[in-house]
């Protein structure tokens, strides 16, 4: 797969070796998995600049020329690239790969390696992209929910989600009991919640 292609749930595999590279999207295609190879550091640095963004995971090998892998993985992190990545390592760089965990990575996996543990951990970084993505729309959707609520309505919404009674809200507002409940009512049925403690917990995962 070409990476001008989709990047949905794709492995995206970088290593200046071709031998290696053909090897490994023959193992990770024969378990149903897409890839897309780069032959490189730069390769992969240029296709993320040209977006869109990537999504899936990167196999990412330590060595390589002219950029080694800890070399693009400071890039990346640079960059604010989310995508979870995997290290492949020698045993010689162990440490330099537990250096990267520390930056962000998400594992390394040693040569040699058995190929069902490396297609584990390659779906198990596939799932926990798709996991932060679910969880970033999760987000944007909450934001808009609450951005489409009237001034009066967040203000009651606040109210609400602090604990506060209808009279104790009425009072504050200057307003009447029965004005406070039409407002609660607006707010629990813009944002989907059916009680206060529900809001509360909605507010608080978008804080």
């Amino acid at each position: 797969m070409s990476a001008a292609q989709s990047t949905q749930t794709i492995v995206h595999l970088v290593d200046d070796e071709a031998p290696v590279r053909a090897a490994l999207e023959f193992l990770l295609a024969s378990h149903g998995l897409q890839v897309c190879s780069y032959d490189g550091g730069p390769a992969l640095l240029a296709r993320i600049a040209q977006g869109p963004a990537l999504r899936g995971c990167i196999l990412l090998d330590v060595r390589m020329e002219p950029l080694s892998g800890l070399q693009v993985h400071d890039e990346l992190v640079a960059q604010k690239v989310t995508v979870p990545v995997i290290f492949l390592t020698g045993h010689g760089d162990i440490r330099m790969a537990v250096d990267a965990l520390k930056k962000g990575a998400f594992d390394f996996v040693e040569k040699p390696f058995g190929d069902t543990a490396l297609v584990e951990r390659v779906r198990d970084a596939l799932k926990a992209d798709a996991q932060q993505q679910a969880h970033l729309q999760e987000g944007d959707t909450r934001g808009a929910l609450l951005a489409g609520l009237t001034q009066r309505e967040q203000d009651v919404m606040q109210r609400v989600a602090a604990g506060k009674l209808n009279k104790i809200i009425a009072d504050e507002m200057h307003v009447s009991m029965r004005t406070v409940e039409v407002y609660r009512a607006r707010v629990y049925a813009k944002l989907g919640v059916k009680s206060a403690a529900e809001l509360a917990t909605l507010m608080a995962r978008s804080a």
